[in-house]
């Protein structure tokens, strides 16, 4: 996968409740040459009383006008559950049920994707993929284990396929999007790897990230949990999706970025040496995310410059480097 662009959060938790696409966002991203949207969602928004089996129609309607809204400018959209049955990457204690070990989230889960398959059978693939779950957790934490995944993403692929069977789907990596997945090489799908290391740059000052606390100030290059990171130690990192890629199966960036308490020039740095790599290896990429902390717009890291593009402040530096592509 090929496509390069932004998260955006408009149905990204609930207790934020739902929206319908910010049609400004989408011409800005087209005008400014990108053709990517990944839509993270949380599966309560529209589960009815929180039964995940009983949907909201208002609430998907505004799910299908961004698909349309997305299409109408040439964008392909990637529709993601960040927050499925069962599970979720930051509060996943909060789930009635684990969905990598008890049946009746599986269920759930599967379900859901059922619903978009019927609902979205007739857009062609070119247009819409589904990424099944956002970023699984580390091997072990309560009870996950690769073979649990492998499970999991079978049902749920066969159930689509069964639907839609030339919906393109996307992966993520295990331990938060950063392990390949050499066990699911067969299934025909995009595997989608993360750009947030090191942790000490992208996520400095991050108070959900407990590796914040007692962090210098951030630097680049840098030696960081063990190993040095520059471009050839960003290569090395990448060096099993690589070996994942060499066997015939796609690659994409879902998530990366900078959070804001970052000196800028630390995070172009950093971000210089990213895009190099996902440029020699072809990659597609998604920045985390298009307006806040993480963003192209509204973040508030030391030194940045922005100006005034299409009817936002946007940090022009990142912006060229994000159009190097």
């Amino acid at each position: 996968m090929s496509h390069h662009g932004f998260n955006v959060q408009w149905m990204f938790n609930a207790h934020a409740g739902a929206a319908g696409p910010d049609e400004r966002v989408l011409d800005a991203v087209a005008a400014w040459g990108f053709d990517f949207i990944r839509l993270p969602t949380d599966y309560r928004l529209w589960s009815v009383g929180g039964d995940p089996y009983r949907a909201d129609e208002s609430v998907l309607a505004l799910i299908d006008q961004t698909v349309d809204a997305c299409r109408q400018r040439g964008l392909h959209l990637s529709l993601n559950l960040h927050r499925a049955p069962g599970y979720i990457i930051t509060g996943w204690e909060t789930e009635p049920y684990n969905l990598w070990t008890d049946r009746p989230a599986r269920d759930a889960f599967v379900a859901t994707w059922e619903r978009f398959a019927e609902r979205y059978a007739d857009v062609p693939p070119a247009d819409l993929s589904f990424d099944l779950v956002n970023e699984p957790p580390a091997l072990g934490l309560r009870g996950f284990t690769r073979e649990a995944h492998e499970t999991v993403i079978r049902h749920a692929a066969g159930a689509v396929r069964a639907i839609s069977p030339d919906r393109p789907l996307v992966i993520d990596g295990l331990d938060g999007g950063n392990l390949a997945m050499p066990e699911l090489a067969d299934l025909g799908a995009t595997q989608s790897v993360r750009g947030y290391q090191p942790m000490s740059v992208s996520h400095y000052g991050a108070p959900w990230w407990p590796g914040h606390r007692g962090l210098p100030p951030p630097k680049y290059p840098v030696d960081y949990d063990g190993r040095w990171w520059d471009a050839a130690g960003l290569r090395e990192f990448y060096a099993p999706w690589r070996e994942l890629e060499a066997s015939g199966v796609p690659v994409h960036v879902g998530e990366f970025g900078c959070y804001e308490h970052t000196p800028d020039d630390v995070a172009r740095a950093w971000f210089a040496d990213l895009f190099d790599v996902f440029g020699q290896f072809g990659w597609g990429f998604a920045l985390w995310e298009f307006e806040g902390p993480f963003g192209i717009v509204g973040h508030r890291r030391p030194g940045a410059v922005f100006e005034r593009r299409d009817g936002f402040d946007v940090d022009v530096h990142l912006l060229d480097l994000m159009r190097s592509f």
